[in-house]
């Protein structure tokens, strides 16, 4: 996917279960797409953010839900 998203006004969240911590993965919807990146990044105007469909996000978030934890290996 190649698609110039603007993330001025985006709205970051993460899991309650991270405690408040960093090192977090934080997930913003924008755009009908679905922006990641790291929460020590917070801030870095050089940082980066992944940018995938809203489609391929619920197919990852599905498949870890169901146990399948080795979607990211190569």
């Amino acid at each position: 996917m190649n698609k110039k998203v603007d993330l001025t006004n985006a709205v970051w969240a993460k899991s309650e279960m991270s405690n408040g911590g960093d090192n977090c993965l934080e997930v913003a919807f924008v755009d009908g797409v679905v922006a990641l990146r790291d929460s020590v990044d917070v801030g870095d105007p050089d940082a980066q953010v992944l940018v995938i469909s809203k489609k391929d996000y619920e197919f990852f978030t599905k498949s870890v839900q169901a146990g399948q934890r080795n979607l990211l290996l190569p």
